[in-house]
């Protein structure tokens, strides 16, 4: 790893995910991670975009939980399993990350559709081509037109989910569940362990699509270490609906 800036504590801002809430993270810029680097991060619940590596140390909050599905013991859902019935048609190809002007065009439509949010260029080339560990990218088409793409890290162990942005047009396809599943079955055919799909906060409704997924884990800030969630999977929603891949 080369080490680009060490890491420092940002200055309190109010929190994007919380009404009412402060937020602050600690961060560093760095390059050529190898994959047991870039490991032992994910472990500890950092997170990235291109070069910015970041993790919350918020002083009265610990609820950005990172959270991980567990691959080798993944199972579907009927709801998940319909989901990819229903999308059969639907193309997916994964591969390095390249730019196009239609990935750019998705995120600029998914962004400002979804999040209500502006997008440039700069911001956007340096998130997700600008790669300081190992990058690819998921792509998914419809009748030969890309309507989907996803950014991931891989490392030792896991597929890290960096971000997913879909063409809103096609928001009637569910991609974002859908790119969870496709992403979670290359995972494993790639032998990893994990796929980390960032933080989960139970209070943020949007966020709450993250614990569909099971099993998982979720990590204590407190403890330093990963849970298993054997709650919800004794849950009457869960329980008897799961079927193993």
């Amino acid at each position: 790893m080369i080490l680009l800036q060490e890491r420092t504590i940002s200055e309190i801002v109010d929190c994007p995910y919380l009404t009412g809430v402060e937020s602050r993270l600690e961060f560093f810029l760095a390059s050529s991670l190898d994959e047991n680097e870039l490991d032992e991060l994910l472990c500890k619940g950092w997170r990235k975009f291109g070069y910015f590596f970041f993790r919350p140390v918020c002083s009265e909050c610990l609820k950005c939980v990172p959270i991980r599905v567990r691959v080798d013991m993944f199972t579907h859902s009927k709801n998940q399993k319909k989901l990819i019935k229903r999308n059969k048609n639907i193309k997916v190809k994964f591969g390095p990350i390249k730019y196009s002007d239609d990935a750019y065009r998705i995120y600029c439509d998914h962004s400002l559709n979804r999040f209500s949010q502006d997008s440039d260029i700069e911001t956007f080339l340096f998130n997700f081509y600008s790669p300081s560990s190992l990058a690819f990218q998921s792509e998914y088409y419809f009748e030969d037109q890309l309507i989907g793409v996803g950014y991931l890290d891989r490392s030792g162990e896991a597929l890290n989910s960096v971000y997913f942005s879909f063409d809103t047009s096609f928001s009637n396809l569910s991609l974002g569940a859908f790119s969870i599943l496709k992403e979670i079955e290359y995972a494993a055919s790639l032998n990893k362990k994990h796929y980390y799909l960032g933080y989960y906060i139970d209070e943020n409704k949007r966020m709450r699509y993250k614990n569909r997924y099971f099993p998982n884990e979720k990590y204590d800030w407190n403890k330093e270490q990963w849970i298993l969630d054997m709650e919800a999977l004794s849950d009457k929603e869960f329980g008897k609906d799961y079927i193993r891949i």
